[in-house]
């Protein structure tokens, strides 16, 4: 999935934390409740302004941090 039309970053918003689709709902928030046992349904529920398209960019936005933390750290010899 191309997270990149749906997570923005602005500097004067949420001091600059990844966002969804310009809103003030931050990436972050939204795995936090994944994390914490929510389901899609459940989050969809308290952020009404989201979508299901908005809840796997979080998740494609995640995995790609993580991809990129691992591709930064030098294989041990």
């Amino acid at each position: 999935m191309d997270y990149r039309y749906i997570i923005t970053i602005e500097a004067g918003k949420r001091s600059g934390k990844p966002c969804i689709r310009g809103m003030r709902i931050t990436v972050a928030d939204v795995l936090d409740c994944l994390a914490g046992g929510m389901s899609y349904e459940d989050v969809l529920s308290d952020f009404p302004e989201l979508t299901t398209e908005d809840i796997r960019a979080c998740l494609a936005f995640a995995a790609d941090c993580e991809r990129r933390l691992f591709a930064k750290k030098a294989p041990e010899i």
